[in-house]
C-alpha cells in the first residue's frame, strides 16, 4: 500500500504562486511515477505534471508548461509542483497520484494507469 497526501494548496490572485507537496508513505518508489492532475467543477479529472522517480525527468500538460515545475525529494518521500504566474482556469482540485511501473510508449497522463491517489487540495485563483 502506498499513502498519499497533499498539501499546500489555498486562494491566490492571478498571477501569484502556490507550492504543492505530497508526501508518500507505505513503499519504496524508485520504480514509481509519481503524477499531479486536476479537477475543475463539472470537467473529467486532467493530467497535470510527472515525474518519474528514479530519474527526476518532468512531463506536462501544454496548459501548464512553462508555468508549473514539478520535482521530487528522495530523502523526504515527497513530490513538489511549484505553480507560478497562475490563472482562474487553473482553479481546481488539485490531486497527487502514483503509478507502479512505466513503459515506453505507456504515456504519462492516463488517470487509468495511476495505483494510488491522494485526497486532494483546493487551489483557487480568484481574478
Amino acid at each position: 500500500q502506498v499513502q498519499l497526501v497533499e498539501s499546500g494548496g489555498g486562494l491566490v490572485q492571478t498571477g501569484g504562486s502556490l507550492r504543492l507537496s505530497c508526501a508518500a508513505s507505505g513503499r519504496t518508489f524508485s520504480s514509481y511515477v509519481m503524477g499531479w492532475f486536476r479537477q475543475a467543477p463539472g470537467k473529467e479529472r486532467e493530467f497535470v505534471a510527472a515525474i518519474k522517480w528514479s530519474v527526476g525527468i518532468p512531463y506536462y500538460a501544454d496548459a501548464v508548461k512553462g508555468r508549473f515545475t514539478i520535482s521530487k525529494d528522495n530523502g523526504k518521500n515527497t513530490v513538489y509542483l511549484q505553480m507560478n504566474s497562475l490563472k482562474p482556469e487553473d482553479t481546481a482540485v488539485y490531486y497527487c497520484a502514483a503509478r507502479l511501473s512505466w513503459f515506453p510508449g505507456s504515456g504519462f497522463s492516463d488517470r487509468g494507469q495511476y495505483d494510488y491517489w491522494g485526497q486532494g487540495t483546493q487551489v483557487t485563483v480568484s481574478s
